[in-house]
């Protein structure tokens, strides 16, 4: 929970240190300044406070028993739950090797002991205020992807569309090797990709026949509207491509910019892929779920027009026939 005042960015800050004298210190200068201090007596009780304690920075002693303030850390940044935490090593260590150590583990800062009070409140301070715009950036986007799933929610045939693309487009770029921070934008695109129809009326969205050429319009504006929505979220960079390209063609006959082959971006093409076949192997309100076999066959004669990418689309059916992807929620019983 965060507080702002005139004088401090106040927040709850966990100290572990196996020296009494040490804790006692620390707990008295930043309780005087406002802050809300936990302290612990070594590293283990330091990995499980936090999960018991919402805590906004950690100030870790470095030579520790049980787990050292290295290990500590390295459990810290590690954790999809706790990585956002800043750290803080303290130590009496000033050799080179130490701070590298620490860097490796993934510290936020260094001080060294005896610790200074002025240095230390400023370090604590300048670390807090990036938390907090950290954790203003994840409310950020945990408006958007409660939104995506609102879109989502109104149709009942297309249930978990977002949580399945979100982790199968994931598993799909882990298998061809792309870069964490690719992999990271699929799977926050995985949930919003769809964030743009937003814009488009329930009538359009939820119709069980053919679309009108009017109706098609407003659809394919979607990619656009949802890329505009997401732009202002400097940590969707990467998102943002796979959202306006997501149903491209590599034949260039795609929306909304008619891109061609490589012109599309490698993390647009794992989507599209992926959203077909999920969009194949579920019930809709125009057709029944196909079976597995019939939609990756589907899949390869439209491969064959030109429309998705051949390696990619080979790489996910060899996933799927192995085992490796995970299956749709509703799938026909024939050919699995």
């Amino acid at each position: 929970m965060w507080y702002q005042s005139h004088q401090s960015l106040a927040g709850t800050i966990l100290v572990a240190d196996d020296q009494a004298a040490n804790r006692e210190l620390l707990d008295e200068l930043l309780t005087t300044q406002g802050f809300r201090v936990v302290t612990v007596a070594h590293g283990a009780a330091a990995v499980e406070e936090l999960t018991r304690t919402q805590v906004d920075l950690v100030l870790l002693d470095v030579m520790m028993p049980h787990l050292n303030g290295f290990e500590v850390c390295q459990k810290i940044k590690s954790n999809a739950e706790t990585y956002l935490i800043p750290v803080v090593l303290i130590t009496a260590l000033s050799d080179k090797q130490d701070r590298i150590e620490g860097i490796k583990a993934g510290a936020d800062d260094f001080l060294t002991r005896p610790v200074d009070r002025a240095e230390l409140l400023a370090r604590v301070r300048s670390l807090l205020k990036l938390k907090h715009r950290t954790d203003e950036l994840e409310r950020a986007e945990s408006v958007l992807f409660t939104l995506a799933r609102s879109i989502e929610g109104k149709d009942f045939y297309t249930y978990g569309h977002c949580e399945r693309l979100s982790n199968y487009s994931a598993r799909l770029g882990e298998h061809l090797e792309l870069a964490k921070d690719q992999i990271v934008a699929l799977r926050r695109a995985g949930i919003v990709h769809d964030v743009g129809k937003v814009a488009v009326p329930d009538a359009i969205l939820l119709k069980p026949g053919k679309l009108t050429e009017l109706e098609w319009e407003l659809m394919r504006a979607h990619p656009l509207v949802g890329e505009r929505i997401c732009a202002p979220l400097k940590s969707f960079r990467l998102v943002l491509p796979i959202i306006r390209h997501h149903h491209e063609k590599v034949d260039g006959s795609g929306y909304p910019d008619g891109l061609r082959g490589d012109a599309i971006p490698i993390t647009a093409r794992i989507l599209q892929i992926v959203d077909v076949y999920d969009a194949l192997t579920t019930d809709r309100p125009y057709k029944k779920a196909f079976s597995i076999t019939y939609a990756l066959q589907t899949m390869k004669e439209e491969v064959a027009k030109g429309w998705w990418d051949p390696h990619i689309f080979d790489q996910f059916e060899r996933q799927v026939r192995s085992g490796g992807a995970p299956l749709s929620r509703r799938v026909g019983a024939a050919g699995q």
